[in-house]
């Protein structure tokens, strides 16, 4: 980023022309497909918008009007928000996962009047919806596959449309200036783009982000990072989440690094290792897969390899954070764990694509201390943020030289945090966002009469100036004793075991804890292989009594480490049980986040929570469920509940008591 950029950068079609102006050749986006990474310089990623831009201006398209943005990371969806904000139209990213009733939902209520979308399935869900939607005259799309035969009367190919802007550009000597003047119009107080929250806790709230905020925030942690237009990044979260928006178009934008849009999810691991990403951002689920991958291949590796792995691991455990950051470590030591760096875990970051990450960042949930320590502990230069839609993404980051795997590191540059007198924890940021879309009500209700902005999440600050999160404020709560309930904490603690993929603990106002687990298919699945397990379904799989006892297990394990921590000793877990179902977004019990949605999850399986607490050694469940093509069906269960072994409570420190 240069230092000296113009304060008239205020928007990001003007970031996107200055980019052009200062370094024309530079790759600004890659897109693999079929196998090929085609490149764009920021040269050419300009142009092509410019011609969008035109072409969207041909088909009616105003200042103010919403853009509804829908399907995986490509580079024709990126220039879809770039050429929408050219013209000060507003971008709606939509998830791409999204039933059509969610989707209606967000377009219904957004006034979309333009959608960009990636193929058929996105075209097919707004049009069994379209009569909730007048206000959409045109879709278009970017993959023609299987829209040939289609009514084209309001569907368009984004191909066609950058086209007919190209046409424009060599035909009306005029359309240029037309276009910067439009580019120029634009301000920083402008709306730059409408984000859907996740809706953990009800329906999604329109977050409304002004164009100079978001520059202003962006600006502030390239600085921090040291980001540089030599920087790697592959675009593979959600468009719609403000983790894509900020970590890629954002401080790519203001950076000048490589946006990479992947061939697809599922390859994303490869194409990073094709990359080489050295800037790189996942949540919490995406480290725990990467875990559960490996725990299930040395599981499948030859007695020598699982000897030298578990060795090695020992000694990233005892040393590896310690060298990562910089402290005294004796020489047989780092000579041990460069004879291990070698062996294991260089191999190791290069199957996950990870060998060339210069900076990494893991935020969107609590992060289990044991899952962050198990990266940073191989040489991955692993951090954490904390933030959320409405600042913008960044309240908090670490430093490089001072990452706690219990925090989540100080204010971020220009951030002011404070917390309330029940806990809950304030910001004000640079990237603050002025208001909820349609909603006052809701904006002054997040909102002290001060200007700071209310997170909903409980926290305090530690000696070091690091803010430590508990839970969300409405979760942390107490058992029937007294003792401290911090769910979130218990839950991140179980899924660190690879065979568990999601966990529901409960036990506010209660005599103990209780929880719910989903069983990871993939690890468990590969243990039914290795031992001769056959099962039909999930279902099967998961009420199988030896994978009861697997998980039994863990339960008692987590209870160990409870019993060790003086706040969280008295809530150990006393009875579980696994599910009859994977946990889904599609059927509203995960937002598109993948965070849970407790309290719905509480009232959807009210018999089996209320099995957990009347001593029932089993409890029938009947299920409702959504399908990929929409269709509803029903899941029957009897689900087997099981006691928990629990632990003995250690001697609390005298502080303690």
């Amino acid at each position: 980023m240069e230092r000296d950029a113009p304060a008239a950068l205020d928007t990001f079609p003007k970031w996107l022309a200055h980019q052009a102006r200062v370094r024309p050749e530079r790759p600004g986006m890659r897109h693999k497909d079929l196998g090929i990474w085609t490149e764009w310089s920021w040269a050419e990623v300009a142009q092509n918008v410019r011609a969008y831009a035109l072409g969207l201006m041909a088909h009616g398209l105003e200042r103010g009007d919403k853009v509804a943005i829908i399907g995986n990371n490509r580079p024709k969806l990126y220039w879809s928000m770039m050429a929408a904000q050219s013209l000060g139209a507003i971008p709606v990213p939509v998830y791409a996962d999204s039933v059509a009733e969610e989707m209606a939902y967000v377009l219904e209520h957004a006034e979309v009047k333009f959608a960009c979308v990636q193929d058929q399935e996105q075209v097919d869900k707004i049009l069994s919806v379209s009569e909730r939607l007048p206000n959409i005259g045109f879709i278009f799309y970017d993959e023609p596959r299987g829209l040939r035969a289609y009514d084209h009367s309001r569907l368009q190919a984004i191909d066609e449309v950058i086209s007919q802007g190209k046409g424009m550009l060599l035909a009306d000597p005029d359309a240029n200036r037309r276009l910067d003047a439009e580019v120029a119009r634009g301000k920083g107080d402008d709306i730059s783009v409408i984000l859907y929250t996740s809706g953990t806790t009800g329906r999604s709230k329109g977050v409304l982000l002004t164009a100079g905020r978001c520059i202003a925030a962006a600006r502030d942690t390239v600085a921090f990072d040291g980001l540089s237009d030599r920087d790697n990044v592959l675009a593979y979260l959600p468009l719609a989440w403000v983790g894509d928006h900020y970590l890629n178009y954002a401080q790519a934008l203001i950076a000048g690094f490589c946006i990479n849009c992947p061939e697809s999810p599922e390859t994303a691991v490869e194409d990073r290792r094709e990359v080489g990403n050295t800037y790189a951002f996942a949540p919490p689920r995406v480290f725990e897969g990467m875990l559960t991958r490996i725990m299930i291949r040395m599981e499948d590796a030859s007695w020598l390899k699982r000897k030298l792995f578990h060795y090695y691991m020992g000694v990233a455990k005892k040393w590896g954070e310690k060298i990562l950051d910089g402290k005294p470590v004796p020489l047989p030591a780092r000579l041990n764990y460069a004879l291990g760096n070698l062996l294991v875990y260089g191999p190791l970051k290069n199957v996950m694509g990870l060998t060339t990450v210069r900076v990494g960042y893991t935020a969107g949930e609590a992060i289990g201390p044991e899952l962050f320590s198990f990266f940073r502990s191989i040489g991955l230069n692993l951090k954490q943020l904390y933030g959320q839609t409405e600042a913008f993404l960044f309240v908090t980051c670490q430093k490089d030289d001072g990452v706690r795997a219990d925090c989540v590191g100080p204010a971020t540059p220009n951030v002011e945090i404070r917390i309330a007198e029940d806990g809950e924890v304030l910001y004000k940021s640079p990237g603050q966002f002025v208001g909820y879309y349609k909603d006052p009500e809701k904006t002054a209700e997040t909102m002290t009469p001060d200007g700071f902005v209310k997170t909903g999440d409980a926290g305090f600050f530690e000696k070091d100036g690091q803010l430590r999160i508990i839970d969300r404020a409405k979760d942390v709560g107490r058992l029937r004793s007294g003792a401290l309930f911090a769910p979130k904490y218990i839950e991140n603690k179980l899924k660190f075991f690879p065979n568990i993929r999601e966990a529901v603990a409960f036990g506010q106002g209660e005599d103990f804890v209780t929880v719910f687990l989903n069983i990871d298919i993939t690890a468990v699945g590969n243990w039914a292989e290795r031992n001769n397990v056959s099962y039909g379904s999930y279902q099967e799989l998961a009420g199988h009594g030896q994978v009861y006892e697997i998980l039994a297990g863990h339960v008692a394990e987590v209870n160990r480490q409870l019993a060790e921590e003086p706040m969280m000793a008295r809530a150990q877990i006393h009875r579980f049980l696994i599910l009859h179902k994977e946990l889904d977004a599609d059927d509203g019990e995960l937002t598109r986040t993948q965070k849970v949605r407790r309290g719905f999850i509480a009232d959807r399986y009210g018999p089996l929570v209320k099995a957990l607490y009347d001593g029932s050694k089993e409890a029938d469940i009947s299920t409702e469920v959504t399908f990929e093509d929409g269709r509803k069906g029903v899941i029957s269960a009897r689900v087997k509940v099981m006691d928990a072994v629990v632990a003995p409570v250690v001697a609390l420190p005298q502080a303690a008591e």
